[in-house]
């Protein structure tokens, strides 16, 4: 790749990764976690063009290979390789757009290739079991209203933790959701988790609209680790497995409603996914569990064809 500027100063090469980390919390509105995730990827390849006294303008298709291969080597996912590279184009493609590189040496590299792997659900009895039990400690209010909206409302993590009080409409029975990209949508919320959130809304006593909706200690907005955390206590108590993971809730009411009313473009809405091939998952998933019952339950699943006789 042609450079811009042919000096290679490393302070620089810093400079721009932060400059590039503000657009996307200021400019393209990414949540904490996102920018994170970009912040872990372009710090390795941000050590790799200091070791060979590189910068991103300098740095060229042969240099992002080399790094992804040393990726492989260590062992390192091929999910999470996709990821990395994928950060590392998303970052040519900024500075591209501001005159800082000429070209993106990271769109002629090739990712590794995953195996497709369908999301883990709970299924309707499992879910059951998992709100058998009624709760009694304010604590417990919280934890069982956290967990009726990301069951009940196929919430993500995040959108949990961010959302406010007055996010909430109890009496019309619907919330409205901050998602990714700052996009806002809003989902209805089921009898039981109006009840929830009454209980615990009731156990908190005086609130203010700006308020967070959960807390943790001192009142302050609860964090994603504790959440969680309490899941995998709920589900140990309840299921015996602290496998599940709160994410996989949100997987399960997709699943579930998906399974219930085959409407997959009312669920693509209800998950606020941008495009509708992200939801499809769910239908594979859906396919694979009618396939398992009929192998399980059909009289005709297993039995061996009979050959027709030649006369």
């Amino acid at each position: 790749m042609r450079p811009v500027a042919p000096t290679v100063v490393h302070g620089e090469v810093n400079d721009r990764l932060d400059q590039y980390l503000r657009y996307l919390e200021f400019e393209r509105a990414y949540s904490p976690l996102t920018r994170a995730a970009y912040q872990r990827d372009l710090k390795r390849f941000y050590r790799y063009l200091e070791e060979h006294q590189l910068d991103w303008q300098t740095a060229n298709h042969h240099h992002v290979s080399e790094h992804i291969g040393l990726l492989r080597r260590q062992g390192l996912a091929a999910r999470s390789i996709q990821r990395h590279l994928s950060s590392i184009r998303r970052m040519y493609h900024f500075l591209k757009s501001r005159h800082i590189v000429t070209d993106n040496p990271a769109t002629v590299v090739v990712s590794p290739k995953r195996k497709a792997r369908l999301p883990s659900v709970l299924d309707t009895d499992q879910m059951h079991q998992l709100f058998s039990r009624q709760p009694k400690t304010d604590p417990e209010k919280r934890d069982r209203a956290m967990m009726e909206l990301l069951y009940g409302s196929g919430l993500r993590l995040a959108e949990l933790v961010n959302a406010n009080v007055s996010d909430l409409d109890l009496r019309e029975g619907f919330m409205t959701v901050i998602g990714k990209g700052n996009k806002t949508r809003q989902v209805p919320l089921g009898s039981q988790s109006t009840a929830a959130l009454s209980a615990w809304l009731d156990t908190r006593g005086f609130t203010t609209p700006e308020m967070p909706l959960f807390t943790g200690r001192k009142n302050s907005r609860i964090s994603p680790r504790t959440v969680q955390r309490q899941l995998k206590i709920m589900a140990s108590q309840q299921l015996h497995t602290d496998a599940p993971y709160p994410h996989m809730l949100r997987h399960s009411f997709a699943s579930h409603v998906l399974e219930s009313s085959g409407d997959l473009r009312a669920v693509q809405e209800m998950l606020g996914h941008t495009n509708l091939s992200t939801t499809q998952i769910y239908t594979h998933l859906n396919f694979q569990h009618l396939a398992e019952v009929y192998d399980k339950a059909h009289p005709r699943a297993h039995q061996r064809p009979t050959s027709e006789s030649e006369d």
